[in-house]
């Protein structure tokens, strides 16, 4: 597994200067009328679940990408660390928030955070390292800290994957590279079920046309 996670990370690195077309449906990520629709439907819905989460204080983004929910973290918060494995996506991210270029799981906190958000990673995890990640989600938070996270909903959309398996996906870049990433899909309940015993207890709901799961808790 960890040659595939290495892959993705390289992923992500290639894919940094298209990734925000796929939040914005543009180009090869384009949707038709309807299917366009939903996705902005559940793109608000999940925006709002966000405000009304009020990350205020020192808010932690693990796996920050090129940026697209740190720009909306910023103002809702005292403070934005936000912490990704590859230059090329923090390079796109915005510089009101502290950049930090680090391995997710070789990188630890120097102080302690009210809110931990990561989206669209924790599907990314490797299935041996869950367990890992969710101990340094703990170590990072004060105490009564929260967490809030945004995923794919399992039956979601995928314009740019070609192949998929049990744990994993092949994508395809826009310059006809293909790799091989790790990819989880979990219900509500299955996740919940998860993290509970890790010593989480998270309120998951998938969005209503069923893009997005989105979830917060502590």
């Amino acid at each position: 597994m960890s040659g595939l996670f290495e892959e993705q990370k390289r992923y992500y690195a290639a894919r940094a200067p298209e990734y925000d077309d796929w939040w914005y449906r543009r180009g090869r990520y384009a949707l038709d009328g309807e299917q366009e629709r939903g996705w902005l439907e559940d793109v608000a819905e999940a925006e709002e679940r966000l405000r009304a989460f009020a990350p205020a204080g020192d808010v932690l983004e693990l796996a920050a990408g090129t940026g697209i929910w740190t720009r909306k973290l910023v103002p809702l918060s005292r403070r934005v660390v936000a912490v990704d494995a590859n230059v090329e996506t923090l390079a796109l991210n915005t510089p009101a928030a502290e950049l930090v270029q680090a391995d997710m799981f070789a990188w630890r906190p120097e102080r302690r955070f009210d809110v931990c958000f990561f989206s669209f990673w924790l599907s990314h995890v490797p299935a041996e390292r869950f367990d890992e990640f969710w101990r340094l989600v703990r170590s990072a938070l004060k105490p009564g800290g929260r967490v809030f996270l945004v995923d794919n909903a399992a039956g979601g959309e995928g314009t740019h994957t070609t192949g998929r398996r049990e744990g994993e996906e092949t994508r395809t870049i826009s310059d006809g590279r293909t790799f091989r990433i790790v990819k989880h899909y979990w219900t509500p309940d299955q996740l919940a079920g998860l993290v509970r015993p890790l010593g989480f207890e998270l309120e998951l709901a998938n969005t209503g046309n069923r893009h997005f799961l989105v979830g917060a808790g502590a």
